[in-house]
């Protein structure tokens, strides 16, 4: 099972952009803008695959790319007292 490696600043990103990507699809559907069909289809992957992404805190790029932006797992206080602030 993958681990939840979506967090922080990129989780919200993925919340905010993805849905509203949807949303630009929507309004196509309904008429209210004029866009390319194939900008259409690239907004509903995307779309999709962010708000999915940003919801399950599950990324497989990041996975495969070694990203964890939802912080340490595992970290205990007595790992993180030894770092020095910078």
């Amino acid at each position: 099972m993958m681990q939840k490696n979506v967090g922080g600043f990129d989780r919200t990103v993925r919340l905010v952009i993805g849905p509203v990507l949807l949303v630009v699809v929507l309004a196509w559907l309904l008429g209210a803008i004029a866009l390319d069909l194939w900008l259409v289809v690239v907004a509903l992957l995307v779309g999709a695959i962010l708000t999915v992404t940003g919801l399950t805190q599950k990324c497989p790029a990041n996975s495969v790319l070694g990203t964890n932006t939802l912080g340490e797992v595992g970290e205990t206080e007595d790992e993180s007292a030894g770092e020095t602030p910078r």
